[in-house]
């Protein structure tokens, strides 16, 4: 079983990313898949926003995990990605949202695509981890936070 930190590489952070909207950042995601990955950008685009059409991914507190399956992925690719400028995106706390973690899963990993869900959620549950990811100003930096978390953990 893979864990964040495996799956989570620094060219898959973006800091201080500037997109005004939730369809423009599902853009930007898949534009970054399809840049850094080689998956096809429509495919990324359209199971994200298909799964924001069933209810939002956004956790409150500014925090959204974006996830879809995607069809002849072979693997589990995660992205960090944090804003310069908050955006709607229909949060249950109604808060907008800064912190967005993508996860993208083969059709196949159910059980291993529930418990990264479960790890993310808890991750960006502690107050603590918030404000050193919020510190962060490089990818790398970025990406020990989220190493020392899972080793905390």
């Amino acid at each position: 079983m893979s864990t964040i930190a495996e799956l989570l590489s620094k060219k898959d952070i973006l800091l201080d990313l500037e997109v005004p909207s939730q369809i423009r950042l599902l853009q930007e995601v898949a534009r970054h898949m399809e840049r850094e990955h080689g998956m096809p950008q429509e495919w990324v685009y359209q199971s994200l926003l298909r799964r924001e059409q069933l209810g939002s991914t956004a956790l409150g507190g500014g925090v959204a995990i974006p996830h879809a399956r995607i069809k002849y992925l072979e693997r589990i690719q995660l992205a960090y990605l944090r804003l310069k400028q908050p955006i709607p995106y229909d949060a249950p706390d109604g808060k907008p949202v800064s912190d967005i973690l993508v996860i993208l899963v083969p059709k196949e990993a159910t059980e291993e695509h529930l418990r990264i869900l479960s790890e993310v959620t808890q991750m960006f549950s502690d107050p603590q981890f918030r404000q050193q990811l919020c510190l962060c100003t490089e990818a790398a930096e970025t990406k020990k936070v989220f190493d020392a978390c899972l080793l905390a953990a």
